[in-house]
């Protein structure tokens, strides 16, 4: 949870979100559909009570919050499962129906345990909302204590046609009826699935995929059968009685009209034989030539699936197979960064040491999509010593250069060894010069790689000593929406450490934070407020603050800002009257009194206790004044 986060309204509308996510979810199509719909509905029929706790003006206690935050996670969890059903292989659900059918299970079993964990007595509910509730426990019960009949059509059905190399034909048009995959399209749906599988995969798919690649080959014999000319060009279709056998179109490279032997995934999910779409690419193209529309990035994915039915495609109709590459799964390691992925990862680290300055572009480009997409490849990338490279690009006179530079050791940073690998390569000082003089997208990620490096305590002291609070405030006063609220993040967590807050005093911080914080449409109030309240327990802060005149807009905010903002704004006005009979003087003839009463009664833990210590201190003002009367 960030800084600036009112606890409440987070714990609830991330529930509120969660069932909003799940309700927006498309109807199921595999054979999943029925356990699939079943949850669905039921935590649909939640929405009523995180709605009326999320419009309700009564505060929950820590207990009640840590109450709720198993059920959190187990929505989380929920939504994870149900998208995996929705987007992943079904083939892949058939042949694993029963270890699916068990995960459903325990997700029942799960929210089932954390609903019953909510103390709903406490909470402040309607009678109908407190009704629907019971209901929807009281389902959760139930199908907690029941399994669903297995398909026995089914089982036969996958058992005779995995079985025998050319099975019944109505045996495969019953399940192709029964998977969904009655259609040429359902059928590329489901391979680009399977090849998710496969990459996603952290082990070696081995005989799952093969069987899963055999029966979409059947399954895709069948449909052609019912329909022979679906995948056929207009140009071959007069001369099917000629040609044996006709390449599927599936297997031919748009850009070549050739049989793939390497086929790639560009970022438009369409397919190229790798030789093709890499000369496309070097000519300097940034499309997709199928669709025409914008590359997100140049990484080539290797359509394993693909492949696979190429190979079986080319076996069964005598035609020479295209040359076998190696298997590029890792088995030594239990990684899922594939041995071709790091030869690849290798073969950037090269460009970066040795290339031209485009091929440095080019290669910085590809680590920094590669470091974001998952955990495993910003550890592999780090191993393979990319970290120095990034960091010597750092002062590259290239802006794009610098930018991908930065972002990558940005994506990189997320990894908790790799914080420890950047700041050791001697990074610091140089993303602070990014921070100062790079384009506005580096200057914003430089801040953000700031802040994720300022986690570990250690870091925060050489942060604050290389210069980088100076440039953060430049980035707070003249960047982008994005680019301030950065700036901020990494203000706030430097300045836990007491000397970054008189660094940041000393740079001029509370006029710009001032400005913020009067700016209410300018979406920077809590960011604002946030940092003064932790600038504010320094004496230097203190003084700094007490001089921008502030009590004004904090009575203002304990009148009518958000929980958690009422609370920083009171904190802060606390630090200034603790020992300033001027500052209390000024609140009192500023009318903070009524506000702070009303703050007392009804806002956070900690505003309630800040607000009774500052109406304290009015109190003991009042007994000196009358006892030197």
């Amino acid at each position: 949870m960030g800084p600036t986060e009112d606890p409440n309204g987070f714990v609830v509308s991330r529930l509120v979100d969660s069932v909003k996510e799940v309700s927006g979810l498309p109807e199921c199509r595999t054979i999943s559909k029925k356990i699939y719909s079943n949850l669905v509905r039921r935590i649909k029929l939640l929405s009523p009570l995180f709605e009326e706790l999320k419009d309700s003006d009564e505060e929950l206690g820590e207990d009640v919050l840590r109450a709720f935050e198993p059920l959190r996670v187990a929505l989380d969890s929920a939504k994870v499962l149900l998208r995996s059903i929705n987007e992943g292989s079904k083939l892949h659900q058939a042949l694993e129906r029963d270890k699916i059918a068990d995960e459903f299970h325990q997700m029942t079993e799960k929210i089932e345990e954390a609903l019953s964990m909510i103390p709903y007595e406490i909470l402040d509910l309607s009678e109908e909302v407190r009704e629907q509730i019971e209901l929807v426990h009281a389902q959760f019960k139930r199908a907690k204590g029941r399994m669903d009949s297995p398909d026995i059509q089914l089982e036969m059905d996958l058992a005779i046609v995995q079985k025998e190399k050319d099975p019944d034909l109505a045996i495969l048009k019953r399940l192709a009826e029964k998977l969904q995959l009655r259609t040429i399209n359902d059928l590329k749906k489901e391979s680009l699935a399977l090849h998710e599988m496969v990459i996603s995969s952290s082990g070696d798919p081995g005989d799952c995929l093969e069987k899963m690649s055999s029966l979409l080959k059947k399954l895709k014999d069948c449909v052609m059968t019912g329909n022979p000319e679906a995948d056929t060009s207009e140009g071959e279709k007069g001369l099917i009685k000629h040609r044996s056998p006709v390449i599927p179109d599936d297997f031919r490279c748009p850009i070549s009209l050739e049989l793939m032997k390497d086929p790639v995934i560009v970022s438009t999910g369409q397919t190229y034989e790798r030789s093709c779409i890499q000369k496309w690419l070097d000519a300097g193209h940034k499309t997709c030539p199928k669709t025409q529309q914008t590359l997100l990035h140049t990484a080539l994915t290797p359509n394993y699936v693909l492949k696979s039915l190429i190979a079986l495609w080319c076996e069964s109709n005598g035609v020479e197979l295209p040359k076998k590459q190696g298997t590029c799964r890792n088995k030594k390691s239990g990684s899922s960064v594939s041995d071709c992925d790091r030869a690849a990862i290798v073969a950037l680290l090269q460009k970066l040491a040795d290339g031209n300055q485009e091929e440095q572009r080019a290669a910085a480009g590809e680590l920094r999509l590669l470091a974001k997409r998952n955990a495993d490849n910003r550890v592999c990338i780090a191993e393979a010593g990319a970290v120095p490279l990034l960091v010597e690009l750092l002062s590259s006179t290239d802006p794009r250069t610098q930018e991908h530079a930065v972002t990558a050791l940005l994506n990189l940073s997320i990894n908790e060894t790799n914080k420890g690998s950047i700041v050791n390569a001697g990074a610091i000082p140089d993303i602070v010069d990014v921070l100062k003089n790079g384009s506005m997208e580096a200057r914003e990620n430089a801040a953000a790689t700031l802040f994720s490096l300022s986690v570990l305590d250690e870091n925060k002291v050489a942060i604050g000593a290389a210069g980088a609070i100076p440039a953060l405030i430049d980035l707070l006063c003249q960047g982008t929406p994005r680019g301030k609220k950065d700036a901020a993040t990494a203000i706030f967590n430097l300045s836990i450490y007491q000397g970054n807050k008189v660094r940041a005093v000393r740079a001029g911080i509370v006029a710009p934070l001032m400005r913020l914080l009067k700016d209410a449409g300018g979406g920077m109030v809590d960011e604002a407020l946030a940092i003064l309240a932790i600038l504010a327990s320094h004496q230097e802060g203190k003084t700094a603050i007490g001089e921008a005149e502030p009590i004004p807009v904090l009575i203002e905010v304990m009148r009518t800002g958000s929980p958690r903002n009422r609370e920083n704004a009171a904190a802060v006005l606390w630090s200034l009257c603790t020992g300033d009979t001027h500052h209390l003087k000024i609140a009192r003839e500023l009318g903070a009194e009524e506000a702070l009463k009303e703050l007392s009664e009804n806002g956070t833990d900690r505003a309630k206790r800040k607000a009774g210590n500052i109406l304290e201190l009015l109190q003991r003002a009042d007994v000196v004044v009358d006892h030197e009367i």
